[in-house]
């Protein structure tokens, strides 16, 4: 595009701030209900009489239509228009919320979280989209800082608005109340926001085998993601199928969609400005913030005892830092400070908080144990997401821009993705190492343990339990504090790995070029 033709997509007044509410707001719903669902995992079980493992399925399908639909957003809304794209992505995704929220079978709900994952796929990558065309360039920095509050707020109260409505209400309010909003939303884009006449498709352009064996490719990762922990990994026939299935249709992805004429995913945005790196380091930023979101609530409520919604509330204050720091962070950008530094110091201050953690996770961890690393965690986000978006989209226009912004924003789904799974297997994994050198302690020369033995087993008969009883509740309340131990040491070991991955990675930064958010750079170059 011309920079008249650019000019031309700028909003100005109330119209602006009308859509910016609008995207922000679809995008927070989007996010929102990635992780709502979590904390409702066993009230879902016992209403619909499922199996944990059924019930993943209600997680991992919203998940992998997700991952699928953010990298094709870019050409679903050059194919069909944006505004009719977007519009229809929320009423898609308000709909399927209806009928995830009256499902009255499992795999019923698994259907319909699959067909809310496609509809809400669409509403993060598009929104960013949106925002950079509305804004003109010296505010595009506090477009992305609004843009970033739903970023770190939804997959935030995710949680603790989910044990908050399943523990007050039921649990289709968790999904209905997505219905009010998505209806206002849907009025409003189709009122407010207009397409961009400059990124057109004709309709003979369609990348069907594209569209297939990124299907096939991202949605077989996805799923080995999301259940090869539950089902032994390789040594699993149905694992091994889908990794085969995975690295055929990523390879045939990669190699059609750089030598076909009208891609439906554009990898060669991937060589232009600094979108390679940009997105190397939103793999990052997905691996440690997904990560660390997934250990702490685990930790808190099967450890230390807390309840879903206290564990909701611990990263609050981190979120509303966050979001007070946005601005100040757009401000920045707008007035010339390069992303790269910002973006540095993101993930330099996120570094201190993940090896900060790794001191923290003991038995006798408290609030305030928890409540200053949490803020410092916040304290870092704010410099990551608005500006790793200005480096990602900076220098970029026309259908680059949405491009750009799905494979970015699919590969940090996919480094949240693999985080979490990766976590899963060490947990299990370094916790059997632990407890093997935990036991070689157990000795009967181990004058504590004898006493902390004989202590369980006075408190038990005591309580009219006979001796022969009271002996073996002793050993296994032993063996329960071994486990404990060995699950939480394990902890620290991960934290310690995250640590090393963020400061090996971090330097890759510096080599981004120094791009500025303004009118002379926003042509790329």
């Amino acid at each position: 595009m011309t920079q008249e033709q650019t000019d031309s997509l700028i909003e100005y007044g109330a119209r602006r701030y009308i859509i910016t509410v609008t995207v922000v707001l679809c995008t927070l719903l989007e996010l929102i209900d990635t992780t709502i669902v979590n904390i409702a995992t066993t009230t879902l079980m016992g209403s619909l009489g499922a199996t944990i493992s059924e019930i993943s399925w209600v997680v991992a399908a919203y998940a992998i239509a997700n991952v699928i639909v953010v990298p094709m957003s870019g050409w679903l809304s050059a194919t069909f228009g944006r505004r009719n794209y977007f519009a229809g992505s929320v009423a898609l995704f308000t709909f399927a919320s209806l009928m995830c929220g009256m499902s009255d079978t499992i795999w019923t709900l698994v259907f319909w979280r699959f067909i809310q994952g496609i509809g809400g796929g669409a509403l993060f990558a598009t929104s960013q989209t949106i925002l950079k065309e509305i804004y003109p360039p010296e505010k595009i920095g506090m477009a992305m800082a609004m843009f970033g509050m739903g970023v770190i707020v939804g997959p935030t109260i995710g949680p603790y608005l989910g044990g908050y409505l399943v523990y007050n209400f039921s649990w289709p309010v968790i999904f209905y109340v997505n219905i009010p909003i998505g209806i206002l939303a849907t009025f409003l884009t189709l009122t407010y926001i207009r397409d961009n006449p400059y990124d057109k498709r004709e309709s003979s352009s369609v990348d069907w085998m594209g569209i297939f064996l990124l299907i096939v490719g991202i949605g077989a990762l996805q799923l080995v993601l999301e259940q090869g922990e539950r089902n032994d990994w390789f040594e699993s026939k149905y694992i091994l199928f889908f990794t085969l299935m995975a690295v055929m249709g990523i390879v045939g992805f990669i190699v059609h969609e750089l030598t076909t004429k009208n891609p439906i995913v554009d990898l060669r945005v991937l060589a232009k400005a600094n979108v390679a790196i940009a997105t190397i380091m939103n793999f990052v930023l997905g691996l440690i913030l997904y990560g660390s979101v997934f250990i702490y609530p685990i930790f808190m409520q099967h450890f230390l005892g807390f309840t879903p919604q206290l564990s909701g509330e611990m990263f609050m204050p981190g979120a509303l830092l966050s979001g007070l720091l946005m601005p100040i962070v757009g401000g920045l950008l707008s007035k010339g400070t390069p992303p790269k530094f910002m973006i540095f110091f993101g993930f330099f201050i996120t570094g201190i908080f993940v090896f900060w953690s790794s001191f923290i996770i003991t038995p006798n961890t408290g609030v305030m144990d928890m409540f200053w690393p949490l803020l410092v965690r916040g304290f870092g986000m704010a410099f990551l997401f608005v500006p790793l978006s200005a480096l990602t989209l900076g220098g970029l226009v026309g259908a680059d821009v949405g491009q750009a912004s799905g494979i970015s924003n699919m590969v940090r789904q996919i480094g949240g993705s693999i985080s979490v799974a990766l976590i899963g297997t060490l947990t299990e994994t370094l916790s059997a190492h632990h407890r093997a050198n935990l036991i070689q302690h157990i000795t009967p020369d181990n004058v504590l343990l004898t006493e902390r033995i004989a202590k369980v087993k006075a408190g038990m008969m005591s309580m009219s339990t006979d001796a022969q009883h009271a002996a073996q509740q002793a050993y296994a309340y032993i063996d329960m504090v071994i486990n404990r131990q060995a699950a939480i040491l394990s902890y620290v070991d991960i934290f310690h790995y995250l640590t090393i991955f963020v400061f090996v990675t971090l330097p890759l930064i510096l080599f981004a070029k120094n791009f500025k958010v303004d009118k002379d750079n926003l042509g790329g170059h």
